[in-house]
């Protein structure tokens, strides 16, 4: 039985495809620009989605965090692979720390999975993002979703209040603030990227980009796996001074990244790419650049992560092909088998890791909801500004 919603503020992503194209062309002159021309709107007293089912709580959002995915949305920029696994009106926001009717605090594991849904899991104990098949994504109880943040009937995080299922919370520990908690969803990204590199012992490992995803799969290489060199392109001086004290064995320029891993794996240059070079490659900007480089920085038969979104780009996949590299995507995070042969869960496991690595500390300004063009102005330009992690808060 559904029970009556409440009344909230929220920013609503319509299906306004002028609006939508707006976006995109503002969006090339300036990153952020789309939250003013797009179909992104603020409202400041409208509906919170009701209950679907039992087993569903509302979530009083305390901090929600912006990421990349979201500004390519609201730039008009996300590939349009994802309009059946969507469905609109939807209110964004998936790094989310908040609070249950009880007070409790909580964190939220966004991906709409089988229990969510309503569908048996794929195996006992199964995370939300498990399973071999993604049929369940647009079944069941509520409308099609990927994400929490992306379903309609969920809301999400850019809003004072949505709803979840019990099998998206998780409660927050006592010793972490609400800003180290807010990155928990984040940090699991990095960590379920780091370990699907497949790292051995002493390898060498290039990532691209110091962002947040570069930054906490750092952390997850660094804490989690025994690599041994890790070589990081960074661009600014904040995601240099941070990528160092993550875990880095070095850091340098986007554009001596290629150098910094010949001179680590004494390889030849031959055209611009390597002749041999990292072991696992994390590619943490999703750009044709990143990606061609990627593979280019990449040693015959090693393996490139793909965690940054790429949308829709075009790169020459001949030398994919030549070196026999594996290109492996890294969307969200599940169910982990480490090396010993157990097995934990990405949140587990980032929740550890934000409190032992203090990755609250990336979090470096803080919006109330009605700045929000300000606020995603700030995030797209994030690196140039000296700023990591963008959020908004909603504890006022």
């Amino acid at each position: 039985m559904t029970i009556a919603s409440t009344v909230v503020k929220a920013l609503e992503f319509q299906r306004k495809e002028a609006r939508y194209a707006a976006a995109a062309i503002s969006s090339r002159v300036r990153a952020g620009s789309g939250a003013r021309t797009g179909p992104l709107t603020y409202l400041e007293d409208t509906d919170a989605p009701e209950l679907p089912a039992d087993g569903w709580r509302r979530v009083r959002t305390l901090l929600a965090g912006v990421c990349g995915s979201d500004l390519a949305t609201v730039d008009g920029r996300s590939s349009r692979y994802f309009e059946p696994w969507v469905s609109f009106p939807f209110v964004p926001g998936h790094e989310v720390v908040g609070l249950l009717d009880d007070d409790t605090r909580v964190v939220l594991e966004p991906v709409l999975g089988h229990a969510a849904r309503g569908f048996e899991l794929p195996f006992d104990g199964a995370a939300p993002g498990d399973g071999d098949d993604y049929s369940h994504i647009v079944g069941g109880d509520i409308e099609p979703g990927i994400q929490v943040g992306y379903c309609t009937s969920t809301g999400g995080g850019w809003a004072s209040e949505f709803v979840a299922h019990d099998s998206q919370l998780h409660r927050v520990p006592a010793g972490l603030s609400d800003e180290q908690a807010v990155m928990i969803e984040p940090t699991a990204v990095g960590v379920h990227a780091a370990l699907r590199g497949r790292v051995q012992p002493g390898a060498t490992v290039a990532v691209l980009g110091a962002g947040t995803m570069g930054l906490v799969a750092i952390a997850a290489l660094r804490t989690l796996t025994e690599a041994g060199e890790i070589i990081v392109g960074a661009k600014y001086p904040e995601q240099k001074a941070l990528a160092k004290s993550l875990g880095a064995s070095q850091v340098v320029d986007p554009d001596a990244l290629s150098r910094a891993v010949r001179r680590a794996t004494g390889s030849f240059e031959i055209d611009g790419r390597l002749s041999g070079g990292a072991d696992v490659t994390i590619d943490a900007v999703g750009s044709a650049k990143s990606v061609s480089e990627a593979v280019g920085i990449t040693r015959p038969r090693g393996r490139v992560v793909m965690v940054g979104m790429p949308g829709n780009i075009n790169i020459d996949m001949t030398p994919l092909w030549h070196r026999e590299t594996e290109l492996v995507g890294s969307y969200t995070y599940g169910t982990e088998t480490l090396a010993d042969g157990s097995t934990t869960t990405s949140f587990a496991l980032a929740t550890d890791l934000v409190g032992s690595a203090d990755l609250g500390r990336l979090v470096s300004v803080l919006y109330p909801l009605n700045e929000y063009a300000d606020a995603l102005a700030h995030a797209a330009n994030g690196g140039r500004r000296g700023a990591i992690k963008v959020c908004f808060d909603l504890r006022g």
